[in-house]
């Protein structure tokens, strides 16, 4: 895929400028699993035309929390309503970073989303308070303005290989997430390459489903797997939680 204004597509499959709750499912599933379902998912989904050739693109997040580590605890707790914030960018490209807000209601969830330049990504990554001027869009100004009143701090960098399928019937978006791994080389989070570890058992993965309004039963009956379990995985709680060297891949 040509690398041109592929931050902003990679945006756009990511639904992260969606303004209305959708839901989501998440299963953890093993090498097995993971290999029958995405056949599966292949045979009557599209693959995502912005994916690389391989079918699949790689994703960076910065994910932040409070001094009390608030959002860690919430997810540790099961709290049913809650808010990350995180940086996010695609196959290690700097050119397009994206400052995002997830909201959790239960299972279902809301990505609101902006651009932000390098300036302003490096400040957040030190931990510096972003001057909010009124040039920048009303999202932006938005978005920083709950970063920095709920004093939130880089916590952790998740990093994973994403491989997308899409179906417009119901706006419904299947993803297989694999070699999650996490790092807390904060400041290297827009290098090409960090120290990172993985976080889950090798051949783990986590299978995620969202859809909009209804799920076709056609998608439903077909990209399922009686093993498999309904799961509250948070990979933000994970990698904050085994977030130790050992085992450091490069």
């Amino acid at each position: 895929m040509n690398k041109d204004g592929a931050g902003g597509e990679y945006h756009m499959i990511e639904e992260a400028a969606a303004q209305k709750y959708r839901h989501e499912d998440k299963y953890l599933c093993n090498s097995m699993q993971n290999a029958v379902l995405k056949a599966r998912a292949g045979a009557i989904l599209k693959r995502d035309e912005h994916a690389l050739e391989d079918g699949c693109y790689r994703v960076r997040s910065l994910y932040f929390d409070s001094a009390g580590d608030r959002c860690y605890y919430e997810n540790e707790n099961g709290v049913g309503e809650r808010d990350k914030y995180r940086i996010r960018i695609y196959n290690a490209d700097p050119e397009n970073i994206f400052l995002e807000k997830k909201s959790k209601r239960r299972q279902m969830i809301r990505k609101r989303s902006c651009r932000i330049d390098e300036e302003t990504c490096r400040s957040l990554m030190c931990g510096k308070t972003v001057r909010i001027t009124s040039g920048m869009e009303e999202e932006q100004q938005e978005l920083l303005l709950q970063l920095q009143g709920k004093a939130m701090r880089p916590a952790v960098i998740v990093e994973y290989t994403r491989y997308p399928f899409v179906e417009a019937n119901g706006n419904v978006r299947v993803t297989f997430d694999e070699d999650i791994e996490s790092s807390n080389d904060l400041d290297s989070f827009l290098e090409e390459k960090i120290r990172r570890r993985p976080v889950l058992e090798k051949g783990m993965s986590v299978f995620e489903v969202k859809w909009d309004e209804f799920l076709p039963g056609y998608i439903k009956n077909h990209i399922q797997l009686d093993t498999l379990q309904w799961s509250s995985f948070s990979k933000y709680y994970l990698c904050r939680k085994y977030n130790t060297y050992g085992g450091i891949r490069i």
